[in-house]
Formats: structure tokens, sequence, C-alpha cells
């Protein structure tokens, strides 16, 4: 039997800092719990040590280390959290190595992440608590949760953990197995995840599937949220599974019939339909006839007779229009129509109610440099050349002669009904004055007339018969002239005489300074004209001229 002093020595071993020795709470103070642990002094905890204190009962035995056997007051210094901590320790190294799996309670927010209790106190980065990291970490904080062990450190005692990777694998493993189930053809329940221009992401449980704009109707669609929502339920076709990158793409359009599937039979060619304008382009208009079917309108299917430069000259968005199927092309999804072909044709009878010969009258239209548009009925033109204007006057713009607004009266000349063209003429209705020129005028004759255009090398007269006969320069006077306006003036009463008529060219030259010359002159400057070659310019009888002047 141990004598008092033996037990004392034994017992006093015991109690050395740094052991683990079960205690009594003997007392529960705010901010303290004192605990009996058979030393000669009570213990004392702080009682931020417990996780409430409020369940803390005097009687309670707790494992505690001690710290100190004695502060300055005398008291045994305690700790509840060390025990505990050097207790599971151990028992964390022997049950979990790196990569295992632990449940822990998080227990408070530290900077860059949080405080898990897993029998230690260990650490949980803010990038590993979820796969997007949250922005308010208050949340997790008094919640249990299983993680996984990143890393042990025995020689600072800290652990670090993930509960992210978990999550992942999870998911990992959640979307094997619903990829391994899955097959084209799967109608599936899934949730709109996100949209964005081009699609939709579509929670399938677990594993995301593509929906593309082009796979949710057979119609025209502006953007996937004109039909879709966000945490909305849809049921989807699965269309195709990557297996490798773990890609779903699916449809929403395929639940319904291919609206192209008996196309022909529904619009079959020379069909009268009717269907709302959707697009407009440069080169034409698109024409929905029912969704997921539209119809081209080619701008050269809009009129048989106007010059349409662009389909929305003429159309709008949205507005209701029929028109005539005119090819169906099913494999290209592409339908022909025309808006033309709902009206007769003018072109057609334009032959027949217009041929050569007819004289016409209309309003011009339009004057171009190279003629002038008569509208001979609503939508058919008649364009007199500006060669078709006059027999006589070389017109070098129409607007010479003519107005926009003006009636006038033509003669057809040709119908081209190919290119969509009906050529009239205005000179047709008189004689060519030239066919029978011998008859009013000859050589040698006196003509009176008025200046109707100056030009640097002479000018022209308007004579009897809308024939404009030339002046040159040098046959205004005897005397040398330098500027035709210093010696004549546009619409001035001249007189002449007729020195040269030429057929070819359909010109007549006159002389001012031979309106007084004898017979015998007259003569001399007909030799010299008559050596000119047949259609010389008139303007080169200049030289001709100084040249019957050096002979007299």
């Amino acid at each position: 039997m141990l004598t008092m002093e033996e037990a004392m020595k034994q017992s006093a071993m015991r109690f050395v800092a740094g052991e683990i020795v079960k205690g009594t709470i003997i007392e529960v103070r705010p901010k303290e719990v004192l605990v009996d642990i058979g030393y000669k002094s009570e213990g004392v905890i702080t009682a931020n040590e417990f996780e409430d204190i409020k369940t803390v009962k005097v009687g309670d035995q707790i494992d505690v280390l001690i710290e100190k056997l004695e502060d300055k007051d005398g008291m045994v210094v305690l700790s509840k959290e060390k025990a505990e901590f050097k207790q599971n320790w151990d028992n964390i190294l022997t049950i979990c190595n790196e990569g295992g799996t632990i449940t822990g309670k998080v227990k408070a927010i530290v900077k860059g992440g949080l405080i898990v209790n897993i029998g230690v106190e260990a650490f949980l980065p803010a990038s590993q608590i979820d796969v997007s990291p949250p922005r308010n970490l208050n949340i997790f904080v008094g919640n249990s949760y299983a993680f996984k062990v990143v890393k042990i450190n025995q020689e600072r005692q800290n652990i670090v953990l993930s509960r992210r990777e978990l999550i992942e694998q999870e998911r990992s493993d959640k979307r094997a197995k619903i990829l391994g189930e899955m097959t084209p053809g799967d109608i599936r329940k899934g949730t709109v995840k996100n949209i964005t221009d081009f699609g939709a992401f579509i929670d399938l449980n677990g594993i995301d599937g593509l929906l593309h704009i082009t796979d949710m109707s057979w119609g025209r669609i502006g953007h996937p949220s004109d039909i879709l929502k966000v945490g909305q339920d849809i049921d989807v076709v699965v269309l195709d599974i990557n297996l490798e990158k773990e890609r779903v793409s699916l449809g929403l359009k395929q639940k319904l019939t291919n609206p192209w599937d008996k196309i022909e039979t529904k619009y079959p060619v020379t069909t009268r339909v009717k269907g709302r304008v959707v697009n407009l382009v440069p080169y034409g208009a698109f024409v929905e006839l029912e969704p997921g079917v539209e119809g081209l309108v080619h701008v050269t299917e809009l009129s048989w007779t106007k010059r349409i430069a662009k389909p929305s000259d003429v159309l709008k968005l949205d507005q209701e229009v029929e028109a005539i199927v005119l090819g169906i092309n099913r494999e290209e999804q592409k339908i022909s129509l025309g808006i033309r072909q709902l009206e007769t044709n003018p072109w057609d009878k334009a032959m027949e109610k217009y041929p050569p010969g007819t004289h016409v009258k209309g309003k011009i239209r339009n004057l171009t440099s190279y003629g002038a548009f008569i509208e001979l009925e609503e939508g058919l033109d008649g364009m007199i050349h500006v060669s078709d204007i006059s027999w006589t006057r070389k017109i070098n713009h129409p607007s010479e002669v003519l107005k926009k607004g003006d009636e006038v009266e033509a003669i057809v000349l040709e119908v081209d009904k190919a290119n969509q063209r009906i050529a009239v003429g205005i000179r047709q209705l008189s004689e060519d004055p030239w066919s029978n020129i011998d008859k009013y005028y000859k050589v040698g004759d006196l003509v009176t007339g008025n200046v109707t255009k100056l030009a640097s090398f002479g000018a022209f007269v308007g004579l009897q018969h809308d024939i404009d006969g030339l002046v040159h320069i040098s046959q205004i006077t005897e005397e040398r002239v330098d500027k035709i306006k210093n010696v004549l003036k546009v619409g001035q009463e001249t007189t002449a005489r007729v020195i040269k008529i030429d057929k070819t060219d359909r010109r007549i030259g006159l002389s001012i300074k031979a309106a007084t010359y004898s017979p015998d002159q007259i003569k001399a400057e007909q030799a010299v004209l008559d050596a000119l070659r047949p259609g010389e310019d008139l303007v080169a009888l200049q030289h001709a001229f100084d040249a019957a002047d050096e002979t007299r």
C-alpha cells in the first residue's frame, strides 16, 4: 500500500504543462469557467473556448490541456480547445491522409477564406469554397459540409481543405452518368440557365447543353430572348452528344414537324399566297408565309415596268402582301415569289397596242443626256433618242428643246419586248427637209434669218424649214474677225448667201460677206468650194475662202 508521501509524488508527476487531464466544471462565469482537475488549485478556461457558454453546466466532465500550473493569481491555466486539438490531431492523421474526405463545421471568416472545425481547425481558401467564388462568406458560417483534404503540414499542424473539388467531382460523375444514359433523339427536361446572342444554355439536371438559335424555331427569330427566359423550364430534343468534350447539342424546333417536308404540296407553283414582309435586303424582300417558311421576292419581280432600285422603296417591314409562287427548292429551303405576276404584263400587249408607225401622245416624264422618256400609259414609257428629236438641228441635250411635263406627240419606231423598250421619235412626224433640199436652197441663193447660236468658229443662222446654216468666222466680213461675238449677237437678223450645200453631213454653208458679191465673184467662190472633198467639215472652209481671197 502506497504511503501518503508516495501518492503525492505520483500525483504531482501527472500535473505538468502540456498534459491532458480530466476535469470537472465547478463554476460557470460570464467570461470564464472554473474546472477542478484534482490539483491543489482550480483551473480556469476562457468562455470563448466553448461553442455556447449557455449550455455549459456545473458537474460536466471535460478533457483539458494544462497550459500553466500556476499563473500570477495562483490559478491553473487550462485549454479545452488545445486538448481537443491534441487529441484529434493524431486521430485525424490516422483516418485522413491528403486526398481523403472529412466532414467539418465552418467556424469563422478569416482573411482569404474560412476556418473549419474538423476536430482541429483547418483552413478553407475562398477559391475552394465553391465552383464560383461566393461573394458573401457569412452564409457558410455555422454550416457543416464535406471537404477534401488538400494539404497537411505536420510541423505547423495546419490543414488546407477544398469543398470545390468535391463539388466538381460530384458534378463530373453526374455528367458522366447522364451522358452515358443519353442518346440522340431523347426528349429531356431542362432549365434555361443562360441566354446569349447565338443561343441558350440549358441545364439538364447537372450537365449544360447548347440550344442554338437556329434550332429554336422553324421560323425567323431576332434574338433567343424573344422566346426564352432565364429560369424557364422547357423540353428539348437531344441532337448530338460529344462524350470526349462533354458537349450536348439541343433542339426545340425538332419537336414539331418540319414545314418544308411537304412544301411542294402546300405551295405549288403558280399558287397565290399571302404573307408578311420580315426582311428587306438590297436584292429583294423576304416574306413569311408561315412560321419557318419564307419566300424571296427578288427586286426584279416587284414590277413589270418600273425600275425599282431597292425593295424598301415600295415595301415596308411587317407589311402584308400577296404574291405568286414562282419556284420551290425544298433541299435548300427556298421559295421564289413574284408580286408583279399578280397583274397582267403590259409588255405582253405592247406590240399589239403600239405597233411601229403608231401616233402617240404623252407627257415628258424624265430627261437624260441621251434622250427623253414619254409616258404612254401607267407603267409604259417611250424613249425619244436625242437624234430623233429634229431632222435638222444638232441637239446636244434634249433639254434644249424639251421640258419635263411637256405634252408631246411622237411616232412609235420600235417595240423591244425582251428588253422592255419602246423607241419613239418626234422628227418622224414631219418630212425630212433634207430629202428635198434642192427644192428649197441652191448655191448662190440669198437668204435671211436670225442668229441662233454663236461658236468660236462661226455663227448658226436659222432658215426656213427648220434648217440652220453655218456662217464661218472668215465669211462674216472682208476684214479679219478675232471674236464672233464682237460682230454678231444671238437673235440678230442677217442676210447671207448660200455658198455650199453638203447633203452628206446635212449642212449649209453661208457667207455674209458674199451677200454683196457679183455673179463672177460668186463663181470664183464656187470653184474653190467645189474643190473640197464631199462631206468635209465646213469649219475647214476657212482655208478655202482664204485661198479664194488670194486669187482675186
